[in-house]
């Protein structure tokens, strides 16, 4: 049987020694992490990533500890197909799995003892499902998470939009939005603002965990898990994204996408289009300031899909609600991502209250 296992650095200890029990039992442990007691750690990062994989019958059953087993059972209980059940004893163990078939074991680093947790382990991965009644009722239970499930994807109208208000994200606009903002100090902001936006779009990437030696000892540390990443900016203005992005990033390719709107019909004109030859294999980042009546950007995400693009959000700094609207609309499962969502657009389709013209303001051309 494949257990997967996961814990913070509160539970790192507990979590280490159910391992060490698991192995000495046979039974094939996958580890999500973490790695270290010392390393504070947030126990979502680590629960979901278990959880996920007993969810996707990567492993049969998993075992999540934290300091109290809140927390993780809060994580596990939101991934589809998991009942995850914090116990804290001999009884409440045997009942998880008799009564509630429960597919996944939390337990308390700090409520339990070594001892106590080890037999808990023990005796829930051998009892059994009584079924009966309580199939019945699992079946409610299972009933019910699929027909919200089925309710929120119909609603969510596909990708999401997010928007990143940090306070350092929300002052630096601010500063952007003013007419008397020099061109040099709109590129610098426009480049620190997209920046500060990469740690949420990047928020999802899978971690793999390394062994190193620090000038004191062997430790194992996270590193990215192989992912291929590429920045596709809308040029011109896309190319003020850039490397703010690159600087955090620096092993990403870079694309180019080549549109203007044409003055009299308000509709997108392709001049330019030149991709990394594996864009198929890379997670994109399409860049450009403003998101507005959305017809440069739906056009972009087009390009790229036509030539194998797959994984694709697309970064502005600020957009309108009609842009919003007309990208879902073209591209339903596309994630945005942008640091503010304005009003609307005025009769010469500029964002309102907005800051400009991105491109004039980032060149100079006006």
């Amino acid at each position: 049987m494949k257990i997967a296992v996961a814990s913070d650095h509160a539970g790192y200890k507990l979590k280490e020694e159910i391992k060490r029990h698991l192995a000495e039992k046979n039974y094939d442990v996958l580890d999500f992490g973490s790695a270290s007691a010392e390393l504070k750690v947030d126990y979502p990062d680590w629960g979901f990533k278990a959880a996920g994989a007993v969810a996707s019958h990567k492993a049969e059953r998993g075992i999540l500890v934290c300091g109290t087993g809140i927390g993780m059972s809060i994580v596990a209980n939101k991934v589809r197909g998991i009942r995850a059940a914090l116990c804290h004893d001999h009884f409440t163990a045997v009942m998880s799995r008799r009564h509630n078939d429960a597919n996944v074991l939390v337990l308390g680093a700090r409520v339990l003892g070594a001892d106590v947790a080890r037999d808990m382990v023990d005796v829930w991965l051998d009892e059994p499902f009584e079924g009966g009644r309580h199939s019945f009722r699992l079946d409610k239970i299972s009933a019910y998470e699929e027909e919200n499930c089925k309710k929120l994807e119909a609603s969510s109208g596909g990708g999401r939009t997010v928007v990143i208000d940090h306070p350092l994200v929300r002052h630096k606009l601010g500063l952007l939005r003013n007419k008397e903002t020099s061109s040099k100090d709109f590129r610098d902001l426009v480049q620190e603002v997209a920046g500060l936006m990469v740690y949420e779009v990047t928020r999802h990437l899978p971690l793999e965990e390394t062994e190193i030696e620090t000038p004191i000892e062997k430790t194992r540390v996270f590193t990215l898990s192989g992912k291929k990443l590429a920045v596709v900016p809308v040029l011109r203005a896309g190319l003020g994204m850039v490397e703010g992005i690159l600087k955090l990033v620096p092993n990403a390719k870079v694309g180019h996408i080549g549109l203007y709107r044409d003055p009299k019909t308000l509709k997108p004109v392709d001049y330019y289009c030149k991709l990394p030859c594996d864009i198929s294999e890379r997670e994109i980042f399409v860049v450009d300031p403003m998101l507005a009546t959305g017809g440069s950007a739906v056009a972009a995400v087009g390009h790229i899909i036509e030539r194998g693009g797959k994984k694709i959000s697309l970064v502005s700094l600020i957009a309108a609600p009609e842009g919003i609207a007309t990208f879902h609309e073209a591209h339903p499962d596309v994630d945005i991502f942008v640091a503010a969502v304005d009003s609307h657009l005025n009769e010469h389709c500029y964002i309102v209250p907005g800051l400009g013209d991105a491109g004039d303001r980032l060149f100079g051309t006006k």
